[in-house]
């Protein structure tokens, strides 16, 4: 079975840096382009980042597009996402699924983890 279990999320001040992670487990994690998307409340969950099998960058939203890093460990089956210069309208639940920005994300959601961005 295919499971997602992201780590990472806290309570930071504007200006402030977290690094999410997401391990992995149940399938072959090398073989699928990776993404994180996040679901603020009341909003429909959006794509934030993507993330091709070796380790290019598929895609950034533009809202946080020089703050935020997407990267993966390939032997570790992990993916990662490093949140700089973080906003309040950061402020989400983030989660990691199989996929690009150009298909369907593949899979169940997992728990995600709450980011929040607040003074």
């Amino acid at each position: 079975q295919v499971q997602l279990v992201e780590s990472g999320g806290g309570l930071v001040q504007p200006g402030g840096s977290l690094r999410l992670s997401c391990a992995t487990s149940g399938f072959t994690f090398s073989s699928y382009e990776m993404s994180w998307y996040r679901q603020a409340l009341g909003k429909e969950r959006e794509l934030v980042a993507s993330i091709s099998t070796r380790g290019g960058i598929l895609n950034y939203a533009d809202s946080v597009k020089g703050r935020f890093t997407i990267s993966r460990d390939n032997t570790k089956g992990t993916l990662s996402l490093q949140m700089n210069s973080l906003k309040p309208e950061d402020t989400a639940v983030y989660y990691c699924i199989r996929g690009g920005p150009y298909s369907p994300p593949s899979g169940s959601w997992g728990q995600g983890t709450q980011v929040t961005v607040s003074s």
